[in-house]
């Protein structure tokens, strides 16, 4: 099995709604998205003959899902008030919400997901909430 992994990161703000400890308040980190993709084949034509995918190909996919979340504050649906978010919408903070906690985990299971869906043999998904701490996602 072949097997290539590349690297994006992006800043954003979160927040875990019903958490007891710091997390429970809006604090950023620097994520960092690791992604393996697999194939038990090269490609036997065309420029990319002897490769699973273009490297350039792969890289630009997947920092383009990591972009979509920098300088944002990724918020849980549901766990903000009605009256709170207006008041972010007229400061125009880029807000993104999602359907599950914004945690490492949440996180490597929907870019994992998100990977799966641009076509992607993917095997791992990993995210790092923290240079020493990262959670993975893969089947």
């Amino acid at each position: 099995m072949y097997q290539l992994t590349t690297h994006a990161s992006f800043d954003s703000a979160h927040f875990l709604s019903g958490y007891e400890g710091k997390c429970s308040n809006i604090h950023g980190h620097r994520w960092k998205l690791e992604v393996t993709v697999q194939s038990e084949t090269l490609e036997q034509t065309g420029q990319i003959r002897g490769m699973v995918v273009d490297f350039g190909q792969l890289k630009d996919d997947i920092k383009k899902l990591a972009d979509e979340f920098d300088h944002s504050l990724i918020i849980e649906d549901g766990t903000l008030k009605e009256k709170t978010v207006e008041a972010l919408k007229e400061e125009n903070f880029k807000m993104i919400f999602v359907d599950f906690r914004p945690t490492a985990e949440s996180f490597a299971k929907y870019f994992y997901d998100r990977v799966k869906e641009i076509g992607y043999d993917v095997k791992l998904a990993k995210v790092y909430e923290t240079p020493n701490n990262m959670a993975a996602y893969g089947e």
